[in-house]
């Protein structure tokens, strides 16, 4: 049944990457990565436009198949796994489903219809259960005052946040985000940060994978991190050993210089060095 906590973490690796690949045409937008991501940790995968972020999200949430190698999601090897079972396990949140929820879906359908993994009510099957984790995550990002409103009148900030609580509505194993503070302002990037670092705090929150290109909009919680370059791994592991100047420098192609900013919950912040 569901309700307004997080499932218990499980013990075996949420996900296992083994020389996995995706093949586009003539182009690997993701070229031979291997990583082990176990429960509870908070990723972050960094790198510019291209590097191949959102690829290898979608493989995370079982949106795509490796054409080498081998993805273990939640303990099912993708190309075996029953997909459909699957995704029901995993709550995804990035721009490649924002044009799925119909501009007259209200706010608080748009976040109950996560649990069935569809994009509008219809004659979906909702219990009390399901209204009680409704209410919760709408009050958790904020947006209880916008219930009865239309997805199509919302902000972008506002449209991330209804997202984010819609993934996490069905009670995800794993949570994915594909660069969720894209497009903010800053005020609305900074709301949103301060939610998603409660998220992290949360020791029954879903493992979670986050994609940017802005060291600014990670969240302070963030445990590891993973760097790409055209789509091959530059680094992966524990946060503060992969976010350097020489890892990021060679993943973004130019001189680079990395600070940490703070006393309590520390930000990260990086920018060209002088020319």
């Amino acid at each position: 049944m569901r309700g307004s906590t997080y499932p218990s973490p499980v013990t075996t690796p949420v996900l296992l990457f083994d020389d996995v690949s995706v093949v586009r045409g003539s182009t690997l937008p993701v070229n031979s990565v291997s990583l082990s991501i176990e429960a509870g940790q908070r990723w972050v995968v960094i790198g510019p436009n291209g590097a191949g972020k959102s690829t290898l999200l979608h493989v995370a949430a079982a949106m795509a198949a490796p054409a080498m190698g081998t993805a273990t999601v939640l303990g099912e090897v993708l190309g075996r796994a029953n997909v459909a079972e699957l995704r029901t396990r995993i709550g995804f949140a990035g721009a490649a489903l924002l044009d799925r929820i119909p501009g007259n879906e209200t706010v608080g359908n748009a976040v109950m219809t996560g649990a069935w993994a569809v994009y509008a009510r219809k004659r979906e099957d909702y219990g009390i259960a399901d209204e009680v984790r409704r209410d919760h995550l709408l009050t958790m990002f904020g947006l209880t005052s916008l219930i009865g409103r239309t997805f199509g009148t919302l902000s972008e900030g506002e449209r991330k946040r209804v997202m984010i609580a819609r993934a996490l509505m069905p009670d995800p194993e794993l949570l994915i985000l594909d660069e969720p503070a894209a497009g903010l302002d800053l005020a609305a990037r900074e709301d949103l940060l301060r939610r998603l670092t409660w998220l992290a705090d949360d020791p029954m929150a879903p493992t979670t994978i986050m994609a940017t290109h802005h060291l600014e909009e990670i969240p302070p919680g963030a445990t590891h991190a993973l760097a790409l370059r055209q789509g091959a791994l530059v680094a992966a592991g524990p946060i503060a050993d992969v976010l350097t100047d020489e890892v990021l420098t060679t993943a973004f192609g130019l001189p680079i210089t990395v600070e940490r900013v703070g006393d309590t919950r520390p930000r990260w912040f990086a920018r060209a060095r002088a020319w």
